[in-house]
């Protein structure tokens, strides 16, 4: 764990994939969708890998992602249908959010969210979790129209929160992003399970 200087932190990034709540749209996810739907996996994640990362910032919408990988052929089920089932795979990791949530009002420091999210299922996710409870602000990938790893998601963060690198600290479950953001300077964290991540966020209950 990196190790930091506590009373030189004026801000806390974390990602909400894998550490709030579930991925949503994953590897795991897609294969679930082609046994439900009925449809040629393979064929498309294929379609997916190609086009998610415009997706994911911005670039192209909910219904032009779902015409590139599925509806450009027939298909027996509705695209409405099939966005109820994205969304239905963003569900609630245990104990962090429900923690975080109390927390929250017992600090004065900033938290912000730092994800690749698509505009769609972000604001799905913040309205259906209540994460404005949480969090002040959302550095998201399809609001800021570029995502992590890029340096620069990380740098407009700071820039616009006011910070340099030494006085933030960000948390997240994937190793290599958690490198990325160690690779600008800023206090990195790695998220493994509650009680760390709520032992060390305990550092900064203060009001």
């Amino acid at each position: 764990m990196t190790e930091f200087n506590v009373s030189k932190i004026k801000v806390i990034f974390m990602d909400i994939g894998g550490v709030l709540l579930t991925n949503g749209w994953d590897y795991n996810s897609r294969e679930k969708a082609a046994e439900i739907f009925n449809f040629d996996f393979k064929e498309m994640n294929i379609l997916h890998n190609f086009i998610y990362n415009v997706f994911e910032i911005g670039s192209v919408s909910f219904d032009q992602y779902l015409n590139t990988v599925l509806f450009h052929k027939p298909r027996d089920f509705t695209k409405e249908e099939f966005k109820e089932f994205i969304f239905s795979q963003s569900t609630e990791l245990p104990h962090l959010l429900e923690w975080l949530k109390k927390w929250k009002k017992q600090t004065d420091l900033p938290l912000f969210a730092l994800s690749n999210e698509n505009a769609d299922l972000n604001e799905y996710r913040i309205q259906t979790f209540k994460l404005h409870e949480v969090f002040d602000g959302f550095f998201s990938s399809c609001y800021v129209g570029v995502r992590k790893p890029d340096p620069r998601i990380f740098k407009m963060a700071m820039d616009i929160a006011q910070v340099k690198p030494d006085e933030c600290i960000y948390f997240d479950d994937r190793p290599m992003l958690a490198d990325a953001a160690k690779n600008m300077g800023i206090n990195s964290i790695l998220h493994k399970d509650f009680e760390t991540t709520k032992t060390i966020l305990e550092n900064f209950t203060r009001k």
